[in-house]
């Protein structure tokens, strides 16, 4: 229940309703402060109600009596100090709200006005402001930088063949198995050679009887032979003189008309017959006598060149029905298996030279002309990094990749430890010709917009604010800055950065562009 004073009326009926209430009548004069409500029972002085008067009675202190529906009941207080029970109007409580929103305003603005004209000044606030001791660099444009490029390729064996016959037969033995380290010339497979062997004595026999004759020829006939051939050459003299005279004397008779001109005929053909066999005769005991002729000789050498000819094609056919490994290498791959029937050139080993490697690397040809010949350039493979002589850069661009081929050789200790197939990588460096500065990473922020900014010494303190005890103090600046080139720990830059200027390069994260720090000696 509230106590509210009769002063806290509507000023038009204040004056009535206090001299009402001290005489305790003329109930009707607290309309102004007081609802009538309906609803309620209860009797006046006069003990009767009168047409259209309030349902609500007053009381002999000229209060209402409390109605039957709930309100908010209050205690008003008469100038007198005497205290009176009712309900107040509504538009006593709508000032009430009214003036109690006033005070709470300004009670506000009381506290915040106090609260500011407690606060330092600000020039004591700056000379409180502790200073930030950073690290400095001082940056130095530069014309160019040196780029490094990672050109990717692959470790390829120096020898790596598929190893066949160069004939067609069949497999008697494999006498290796894949993994199988061997030796240059070391035995590998063989092929069946039996008929090989075969014609190879078939030719020998011919040889030899080629070499008896040539042989013959060269010794010339027997003391014998020519001997019979003069015999010969005898009888044949002493048959054509008796067939001489055996024709003369028939001529005489047939001239004497005693024998026939046939017998004459037959006695003439007998010398002929008798001469011609006489000088044939003559002809032979002649060639004994002077020997073999040079160009007899010289075929028979001939047939016997002949037969060397196949018996070393035979040979060479007998030598390839052995395979060799051609280097010393590891056997990758077993192809085939004993039994099996082959065509010339049908693939049965494969063998690698593993502990001789090269790198096939292929770079632009803009590049080509950083790579020289013989010079020693740099090769990671995996985790490693080797020293690869250039061999060769290989004339013809790729026409897969659009590149020229390097062919780098490594030695056999760097050999050892890597396998035919696996990644290598060249690195090659390229100057390129660019204004900027340098820049340790750890001086980078992040700018707007995914640029980069670093910060920079900017504005030197006056002598009265933001001085440290180390040295003067400077402001923080942002520069804004383009990435060019990254290197390990360092950046190329160009943008805002002046030459000379002081980059703060620790400690960004904890500075902000206005702040006062102090480089550190």
């Amino acid at each position: 229940m509230e106590k509210i004073k009769f002063s806290d009326c509507d000023d038009s009926n204040e004056a009535d309703t206090a001299q009402s209430l001290a005489d305790g009548s003329a109930a009707a004069k607290l309309d102004p402060i007081f609802d009538q409500r309906s609803g309620a029972s209860g009797s006046d002085s006069s003990g009767s109600d009168s047409p259209g008067s309030d349902s609500s009675a007053l009381d002999n202190t000229g209060f209402m009596s409390e109605p039957a529906v709930e309100s908010s009941e209050v205690v008003l207080v008469a100038d007198d100090g005497a205290i009176r029970k009712g309900f107040p109007h509504p538009s006593f409580r709508k000032r009430q709200l009214f003036w109690g929103s006033i005070l709470l305003l300004l009670s506000g603005c009381a506290v915040a006005l106090t609260a500011y004209l407690g606060r330092p000044p600000q020039t004591e606030a700056l000379a409180e402001v502790s200073i930030q001791p950073v690290e400095t660099l001082s940056v130095e444009p530069v014309s160019s930088y040196e780029e490094s490029r990672n050109y990717t390729g692959e470790l390829m064996a120096l020898n790596k063949s598929e190893l066949s016959f160069e004939r067609p037969g069949t497999v008697t033995k494999i006498t290796v198995e894949a993994g199988d380290w061997v030796q240059a010339g070391n035995p590998l497979a063989s092929l069946d050679v039996r008929n090989l062997q075969a014609s190879r004595q078939e030719l020998l026999a011919k040889r030899a009887q080629a070499v008896a004759q040539l042989e013959e020829m060269l010794a010339g006939p027997r003391v014998e032979t020519i001997a019979a051939a003069a015999a010969t050459v005898r009888t044949l003299s002493e048959e054509l003189e008796l067939a001489q005279k055996i024709s003369s004397r028939r001529a005489v008779l047939y001239q004497e008309g005693a024998i026939s001109l046939e017998q004459l005929d037959e006695a003439n053909a007998e010398v002929s017959t008798l001469q011609a066999r006489l000088d044939e005769a003559k002809s032979q005991r002649a060639e004994l006598e002077a020997g073999t002729r040079s160009e007899q000789i010289e075929a028979q050498n001939a047939l016997i060149q002949q037969f060397d000819a196949n018996l070393a094609n035979l040979d060479i056919d007998l030598d390839k029905s052995t395979l060799f490994a051609p280097f010393a290498g590891k056997v990758s791959a077993r192809l085939l298996d004993q039994g099996s029937t082959i065509s010339a050139g049908q693939p049965v080993l494969t063998l690698v030279e593993d502990d001789r490697l090269e790198a096939h690397i292929g770079i632009p040809a803009t590049a080509a002309p950083s790579v020289r010949l013989g010079s020693l350039q740099n090769l990671q493979v995996g985790e490693r990094a080797f020293q690869a002589k250039v061999l060769s850069i290989l004339p013809e661009l790729d026409s897969a990749t659009r590149t020229l081929t390097v062919v780098l050789s490594l030695d056999k200790t760097a050999s050892k430890n890597l396998v035919p197939g696996q990644v290598a990588n060249l690195l090659l460096s390229e100057r390129v010709a660019a204004e900027g500065y340098w820049l340790p990473t750890t001086a980078l922020i992040g700018g707007d917009s995914g640029l980069w900014s670093c910060y920079a010494l900017g504005e030197i303190s006056d002598s009265g604010s933001g001085n440290s005890d180390e040295g003067p103090a400077f402001q923080v600046e942002r520069r804004d800055l383009e990435i060019l080139y990254t290197e390990s720990d360092r950046v190329f830059v160009r943008g805002t950065l002046q030459p000379g200027d002081q980059v703060i390069i620790n400690g960004n994260h904890r500075l902000v562009p206005g702040q006062w720090v102090s480089p550190s000696r």
